[in-house]
């Protein structure tokens, strides 16, 4: 067996506020240096050389979760004007195929996009936006080939099949926000945002189809940099809408759907810590903002005059209650809540206030979340409900009735009795007294003898929920005897927006020691211990499992950083990188220096030390714009140097994917396997 590679050392000295650090492994940043892609070879064939004696256990992961998967299977369509959409898998084929049939559900299959005609010949393919107009005769998608989430748009004509000749470059399309591409009320014009040379989405333009993208119209040019441009139209097809996103404020503008040739009129102008969203209905907006209300609360006021000083309260702010959205229908009004750490859903008259009453869910511990729901006009509410234990679930919820129509329950082809499972909500103690919420879901019949497996998940970070859904492939964890717990962890909003702001900025340490007390409140009960206890975490919950090992590196046995964002420092003090401008109010702007030194004080990369370590898996994607691949490479590097035991450290990259890993389902399993396979190996 090989040893691990070793990173050249090339010192680098990053001086700020008088302090010089130094960091050897700066150099891997420059993914023109020959170096660093040799270096990233050598981490690739030692992990495959190190974890080759898995691969029947991957192979066996992989066959699992395949068939739990219905290969050939459809999304439950769609009515928008006078089709059904929806989309549709074929055994043995990675990606969906885009379809809908004119009139009922009987009528001859029309087949829109083939999402794995475009992806022949390519390792990595994301289609992003995908908008057909009004009059059902166009269709606007976009695609990414690179996982780098620049995506290029083409407009297909649904009567000849081909395309138009435009082809528009660096357009925002992302599957992680909303919106992107919109067509107005003629059929004749979209509306599209670019990017600028950081991606950010910034510039929104107005094109007709057919002509020369260097003649579109520039309608709106977002010019602070702190701040992400996002696009969508009105569920009533009445406005476009544009969303000003700074991780502390925000701001709406809207144009009539039926004017493309209009401007843009500002809804309330941005105010520093004002946060807002607005739905619209039969010419008043329904406002969900946070005015003197920590939590949110809901207002209404008229198109004509829509700025703050009109609005009028419909829902007042509660102290246990989170307002976490509103959504209009021609006869009813859906506001999203959240209390205890659950979703809720509130339903009304259109007025906000006639008729309320709560949809009743059957679990302590779930998801549920609406789905696109198109038409305005109808008397279902379609959303999807989940848990730990009950598979995804498409419910049609008769508002008249509050009846529950289930249309469509996630089958699992090898079998699944979820008798077999038990499903908790329980609360862990942290280090200040705050009860931390958590979800867990293990095996009937498993005894509290501290030698079960377990794997803690979490996120804390952005407001961001991570709530107990539903997933297959967790099962072969479960049916291992495994025990999956969530940490509802501060950083997220899952008790309200005190919560999130208790695990930000200054607060942030919070989310970290939230999810020791989990990891360690597992042990005390018996559910696990220290040397059975894996702990997962992507992206932000790469930092929060990459800051716990650092502080805590005795309370683990195994580590799956996902793209982890681990060299907080570094990244926040170059606003070239994606996402830094836009996230000086989630971690500090490290110029301050009183942020600077906080933000020192727990980024993984900067505080490694001279100890031993856990079994780490680290993975990355070098195309990923969100993390940059030179974070999780220097972690790995820098951990090998320090580290004091034979524990291993092991670097996956993804070589044609970016943040969300292999676009393909089946790639995606494989995926999964590895971590797992590297989970059960070092566990059981």
């Amino acid at each position: 067996m090989s040893s691990f590679p070793i990173a050249s050392k090339r010192p680098h000295e990053i001086t700020l506020h008088d302090q010089t650090r130094i960091d050897n492994y700066y150099w891997m940043r420059d993914r023109n240096d020959p170096e660093t892609l040799k270096h990233l070879r050598a981490e690739s064939d030692y992990l495959e050389e190190i974890t080759q004696h898995t691969k029947p256990l991957q192979e066996n992961l992989f066959s699992e979760m395949k068939a739990r998967i219905k290969e050939d299977d459809s999304t439950v369509p769609a009515k928008r004007g006078g089709y059904f959409y929806y989309e549709r898998d074929e055994q043995g084929k990675q990606y969906p195929i885009f379809c809908r049939k004119p009139g009922s559900l009987e009528a001859q299959e029309e087949i829109l996009l083939d999402q794995n005609q475009l992806a022949t010949g390519r390792s990595f393919c994301s289609v992003g936006a995908f908008s057909v107009s009004p009059d059902g005769n166009k269709l606007v998608y976009s695609v990414d080939y690179g996982g780098r989430e620049i995506y290029t748009l083409h407009i297909k004509d649904l009567k000849s099949g081909e395309l138009y000749p435009e082809v528009i470059e660096n357009t925002s399309g992302s599957a992680y926000e909303h919106g992107g591409v919109e067509w107005t009320n003629d059929g004749e014009t979209v509306f599209y945002v670019t990017l600028d040379e950081a991606q950010r989405p910034h510039k929104l333009w107005s094109h007709k189809a057919g002509t020369d993208p260097a003649q579109d119209r520039l309608v709106l040019h977002e010019d602070d940099e702190t701040y992400f441009l996002y696009m969508f139209k009105t569920r009533d097809d009445a406005y476009i809408m544009t969303y000003h996103y700074n991780t502390d404020t925000r701001e709406m503008n809207f144009l009539s759907a039926d004017q493309p040739e209009g401007n843009m009129h500002v809804l309330q102008a941005r105010v520093k810590g004002l946060e807002y969203y607005a739905a619209h209905h039969n010419g008043n907006f329904f406002i969900t903002h946070n005015d003197g209300a920590k939590n949110f609360k809901l207002s209404v006021a008229p198109v004509e005059k829509p700025g703050k000083e009109n609005w009028r309260e419909v829902i007042p702010h509660r102290a246990d209650v989170l307002v976490d959205g509103v959504d209009t229908f021609e006869d009813f009004i859906v506001v999203a809540e959240r209390k205890g750490g659950l979703k809720q859903l509130r339903i009304s008259d259109a007025d906000g206030l006639g008729n309320v009453r709560y949809i009743q869910f059957p679990e302590p511990a779930y998801n549920v979340y609406l789905e696109a729901n198109p038409e305005f006009r109808t008397n279902l509410l379609r959303f999807y409900y989940s848990s730990l234990i009950t598979p995804n679930s498409i419910i049609d919820y008769h508002v008249d009735s509050g009846e529950w129509e289930l249309k469509k329950e996630e089958e699992i082809p090898s079998g699944y009795d979820k008798t077999q499972y038990v499903s908790e909500r329980i609360h862990a103690t942290a280090s200040d007294g705050t009860q931390v919420p958590m979800s867990i879901v293990y095996k009937k019949g498993m005894k509290l003898d501290g030698n079960n497996p377990a794997l803690l998940y979490g996120y804390g970070s952005y407001g961001a929920t991570i709530d107990a859904t539903f997933s297959s492939n967790r099962f072969s964890l479960l049916d291992r005897g495994f025990v999956f717990a969530i940490g509802h962890i501060r950083g997220g909003s899952e008790m309200g927006r005190e919560w999130y702001e208790d695990g930000k900025m200054l607060n942030k340490k919070n989310t970290f020691t939230d999810f020791i007390a989990c990891a360690e409140h597992l042990i005390k009960e018996g559910f696990t211990s220290t040397q059975k206890l894996a702990i997962m975490g992507g992206s932000a919950g790469g930092l929060l499992v990459g800051a716990c090992v650092t502080m805590r590196p005795d309370l683990f046995k195994v580590v799956i950083c996902k793209v982890p964002f681990v060299d907080v420092v570094t990244t926040m003090n170059d606003p070239t990188i994606p996402l830094t401008t836009l996230e000086y109010d989630q971690w500090g702007n490290p110029e301050d220096k009183e942020y600077y030194e906080y933000m020192l004080s727990y980024s993984p990369y900067d505080n490694i030390r001279a100890t031993e370590y856990p079994h780490m898996l680290i993975t990355t994607g070098l195309n990923d714009p969100r993390v940059a691949y030179w974070e999780p490479a220097k972690f790995a590097a820098k951990l090998r140097e320090l580290k004091t035991d034979n524990n291993l450290i092991v670097l996956y990259t993804n070589y044609d994917s970016g943040h969300a890993g292999a676009s393909g389902r089946y790639d995606f399993l494989k995926e999964v396997a590895q971590d797992f396979a590297f989970l059960i190996d070092k566990l059981t």
